[in-house]
This record gives C-alpha cells, sequence and structure tokens, in this order.
C-alpha cells in the first residue's frame, strides 16, 4: 500500500525506518520529512497543517494510509477533513479526530474527563487572565512545589514547576497576562504536585480493542540530575525497571480500560496512540497528562523494541480488527540520548555541520533537526540527533549510546550523560 506519513522529526524518521521494512509498504512518502527519512521512503513539500494540499497529495498519489505523527494537525482536525472529503474518505487514517484530541489539545478537557471516569490524577483547578486573583488564592492552598500548565499545544514546553509560592505567583502572571506560551497559556490548569517517578505508556487503539505497547521513561529537563527548564525530551530509556506486571497491571485495570471506555461513552471515535504520561506514586500510577500520538524522543526507543510489523498493526488500526494483531516485543533494554544545539531549549543557531553520525554501526541514529546540505548534514533544530542503542542490560545500552554521542561532533553539541543511570540497580 501507499503511506503518507506526516512530519519532521525524530519520531517520524523512527516510524519511518520501521514502516520501510514491513512488505505490506509499498511506497512511503514523508511530509515534510527530514534528512534521515529520505533514506526510508520519499520526502514531499508537503505541510501537514494545510490540509487542502494534504488531501490532494493523497489523491494525486493514490495514498491508501495517511499516519499522523505529530499533535499539531490532529489538534487542528485534519482526521475529520479527509474523512469528510468524498476524494479522500475512503483513506484510513491513523490519528483521532478533534473531539479525541482534545485529550492533548486541552489540558483543562483531559482533566475533566479523567474526573468524569475516575482515572487517577492530582487535583487541579483551570484559570484565566479574568481569574487570575482565584489562581493566586488557589496557590496559596497548595503545598510547594506548585505545577503550572498551559492549557493549550506548547510544543512540550507549557508545564512549569516552581518551589516557591512568590515565584509560582509570578510565573502565573507571566502565562496567564504577559502570554508566556502565547495562546496555549490562554487558560493555565494549577494541579497538585505529585512525588513519585515518571513513566510513559503508550496505547494502540481501533477504538475498541487496544495494545500496550513497550513503555518508557523520558527525561524533560534540559541538565543533568533533572534540572533546568523543560524541553521536548533529552532521552529515553525502555523497558522501565519499576513498570513490573504488578504495576502494568494497576495502569490497565485504574488508566488504560477507563480510558478506552471513556472515549466509546462519550461517542468519541479513536483510531490511533494515546500516550498516557503517569507518575508511579508509591506503587500507584496516577495520570499527570494525555498525548494523541506517539512521543518524541520516546518513540525512538519504543519503536525498535517492536519486532512485529508496524505497517500490519495500522491496518489492522484501521480496519478495527487490532485485537486479531499479535505484538512481538524484543526484550533487550533500549537507551535513547538526544543531541542538542548549544543554547537549547532557548535560541541556538542552525548550519552545524555536523560529522561522525555515518560512523555509528551498532545503533540507530534517528534526525531530528537535520538538513541535507551539499557535502554533509546540517543542525536545522533545537534536539538535533537520536542515538538509540538496543544491549543485553541497560548498563550496556547506556555505554553504547554515550560511545556514540560523543563520537558524533557539530558546534555546541549538548547532551546529557546521565540518561538511563537512575534506574540502574
Amino acid at each position: 500500500m501507499n503511506i503518507l506519513l506526516l512530519g519532521s522529526g525524530g519520531r517520524e524518521h523512527a516510524l519511518a525506518w520501521k514502516m520501510d521494512q514491513s512488505p505490506l509498504c509499498a511506497r512511503l512518502f514523508i511530509a515534510p520529512g527530514n534528512a534521515g527519512t529520505a533514506q526510508c521512503g520519499t520526502n514531499v513539500d508537503v505541510n501537514p497543517n494545510d490540509f487542502e494540499q494534504v488531501a490532494r497529495f493523497v489523491v494525486d498519489n493514490h495514498i491508501q494510509m495517511v499516519v499522523v505523527g505529530p499533535e499539531d494537525p490532529l489538534v487542528n482536525g485534519i482526521t475529520d477533513f479527509l474523512q469528510q472529503n468524498p476524494e479522500t474518505r475512503h483513506v484510513m487514517v491513523i490519528g483521532p479526530g478533534s473531539a479525541g484530541a482534545r485529550l492533548e489539545g486541552s489540558k483543562e478537557f483531559a482533566k475533566d474527563f479523567m474526573m468524569r471516569h475516575n482515572i487517577p490524577t492530582a487535583a487541579y483547578r483551570s484559570f484565566t487572565a479574568d481569574t487570575f486573583e482565584e489562581g493566586v488564592d488557589f496557590l496559596e492552598t497548595l503545598r510547594p512545589p506548585y505545577v503550572l500548565k498551559a492549557d493549550g499545544l506548547a510544543a512540550g514546553k507549557g508545564v512549569v514547576i516552581v518551589n516557591s509560592l512568590d515565584g509560582a505567583i509570578e510565573t502565573l502572571k507571566s502565562m496567564l497576562k504577559e502570554k508566556a506560551f502565547g495562546k496555549a497559556s490562554e487558560k493555565v490548569v494549577i494541579e497538585e504536585f505529585l512525588q513519585g517517578i515518571e513513566v510513559s505508556v503508550f496505547v494502540a487503539t481501533d477504538g475498541k480493542n487496544w495494545l500496550l505497547l513497550p513503555e518508557a521513561k523520558d527525561y524533560k529537563r534540559i541538565g543533568e540530575g533533572d534540572t533546568g527548564p523543560n524541553t521536548g525530551g533529552m532521552g529515553a530509556v525502555s523497558p522501565v525497571p519499576f513498570a513490573d506486571q504488578a504495576f502494568l497491571a494497576k495502569v490497565k485495570q485504574r488508566i488504560i480500560e477507563p480510558t478506552i471506555e471513556g472515549l466509546k461513552k462519550e461517542k468519541i471515535p479513536y483510531t490511533g496512540f494515546v500516550f498516557i504520561g503517569l507518575m508511579n506514586v508509591g506503587g500507584d500510577p496516577y495520570v499527570i497528562e494525555y498525548n494523541v500520538r506517539m512521543g518524541d524522543p520516546e518513540t525512538e526507543v519504543v519503536i525498535p523494541r517492536i519486532n512485529s510489523d508496524l505497517v500490519s498493526m495500522l491496518v489492522h488500526m484501521g480496519e478495527g480488527t487490532l485485537n486479531e494483531y499479535v505484538l512481538d516485543i524484543c526484550p533487550q533494554f533500549g537507551v535513547t540520548v538526544m543531541l542538542v544545539s548549544g543554547g537549547y531549549p532557548g535560541s541556538y543557531e542552525k548550519g552545524m555541520p555536523i560529522a561522525g553520525a555515518d560512523l555509528v554501526e551498532e545503533s540507530l541514529v534517528f534526525h531530528a533537526g537535520v538538513q541535507q546540505g551539499n557535502e554533509q548534514l546540517l543542525t536545522a533544530g533545537g534536539r538535533v540527533l537520536a542515538i538509540t542503542s538496543l544491549r543485553s542490560t541497560l548498563q550496556k545500552a547506556i555505554d553504547q549510546s554515550m560511545a556514540y554521542a560523543n563520537t558524533i561532533q557539530f558546534e555546541g553539541k549538548y547532551f546529557r550523560s546521565d540518561i538511563g543511570k537512575d534506574l540502574r540497580n
């Protein structure tokens, strides 16, 4: 079949790498893709948020499946658009419609959804600029640290954790009154801080049936020891040692099943992935957030651990027969380390030549912010490359990814050297 994958980051390179291995994939197009995805299929100059342009490409190239990588087109309604267009309504779209995408598009909607379906999460309230003073009053009822979340999409950077009450009030002011995150922070959710350790679980669903994919632990902060501002993700590990069978049984019973049943009860059709950010609090899972697509950089560590055919899984999702798909998971440990541009997540320079990526032989290198120059690869974003190693032990996987992280060079290169080290016994 002919497949169109929307997106341009490391997540899309990992998906394209896996999809290209499937005998079911005749032609793979990536819009707009990057230098890495060009090795797996054909990059096309199509904007994922220009729905008319996407639809024209689908028709002209006899596309049978559209896989939506990033969250923006989903929240903006690309699935609805393609399914309501007479020329594209026959095409399988992997990704929820705008109703389901609100789980990520609005933190307030997601928290209300969890409350309606008795899904464990932190206590919360939401505020706007008009209710700023009420927000201050609510902050005064909480114990530090304080968690403030921009309601809308903020590229993974809209969550701020502050240790002092004065700092929390200033943060609330900058988000609501000074538009620190633009439109995304016109509404802010303030919630109770949960003390625990994070883990991300990934669910594939056809709206009725669901499969639990390999879990991962993401490292969001820019600095060693989880310090500094949030980023889009500095690395990931899978499997997660503390997410044992007992813990995952609680996740399935208390969170995944009520989530899928809740979508059905509210008549929200959902074909795609549900990425659930969890906090393990004393052995009990609480939902921090929903995302309505695969994570980045988690995809770069989760997808290589799936031995079975990814395109076959996507077809079963699109046809509503996911219960017939057999998922085969690699038992090895995966460790992904992100190489980022100097200055990220703040301002950074682009166009730096990349050397040494071709020397990586025993690990996978997924391109994120990379473009092809005349003679060599150039940096083109904050997060540049993801290095993923699969080995028999966590320590071996860490060592291999770190070795290659030192091999690859570009001006201003930075990476966290402590990815996975908190999970070692």
